[in-house]
């Protein structure tokens, strides 16, 4: 399978459509949330220059190159959670006592809770910047910025249906609870940033 980052949108969509086990909804996930940041970054392209912000440019600056990063940071989750997914569906077809299953699926269920956990935190992450940008920014684009507030959330949501869809073969209890209650906390984190941003913006 070809990276996320090397895929035509078309092509990418192909992918997601067909009869594979990857890339599914952890691909999408983080697709979904690289694109609010590409979004995001497009506001703030839009607002450096401007002379009514010129006091917010070395800010607006600085956001530009975190938004930048933030997008191939999830590109880059996209692709792990495919592979992620990819080892723990092979690996599940082995019987229970074979040697390699044994040895790789602790690690691998690790992986596939841990990647789709990243893209909870870095959408979180996300939405923080966009609140800070919304008052330095060009109010002409303020749709565009709680359509990429809408699509952060999106992205943390859905990055978290794998997280618990995955947590269940995870064998820790205690790491189950600490997990959770991690994810929940992002989750109310991020529904409350979005809608701040929506109302602001409207």
């Amino acid at each position: 399978m070809l990276s996320l980052r090397d895929e035509s949108l078309r092509d990418f969509l192909e992918s997601v459509g067909s009869k594979t086990p990857a890339p599914g909804g952890g691909a999408v996930a983080s697709a979904a949330g690289a694109l609010a940041a590409a979004l995001a970054r497009m506001v703030v392209a839009y607002s450096l220059g401007k002379k009514d912000l010129e006091d917010h440019q070395p800010t607006l600056s600085r956001a530009g190159a975190v938004l930048s990063r933030t997008a191939d940071l999830l590109l880059e989750l996209a692709d792990e959670d495919a592979a992620a997914y990819g080892l723990v569906n092979e690996l599940s077809k082995l019987p229970e006592t074979d040697s390699r299953r044994m040895r790789e699926w602790g690690p691998a269920v690790q992986a596939s809770v841990d990647v789709p956990r990243a893209v909870v935190g870095a959408c979180c992450d996300l939405l923080r910047l966009l609140e800070m940008l919304r008052p330095i920014s060009n109010p002409r684009l303020r749709s565009d910025l709680a359509i990429a507030a809408v699509l952060a959330e999106a992205a943390a949501r859905s990055g978290a249906w794998n997280v618990r869809v995955n947590l269940d073969l995870v064998s820790s209890g205690a790491e189950r609870a600490e997990v959770e209650a991690e994810i929940t906390r992002l989750l109310d984190e991020a529904a409350r940033r979005r809608e701040t941003l929506e109302r602001e913006c409207a």
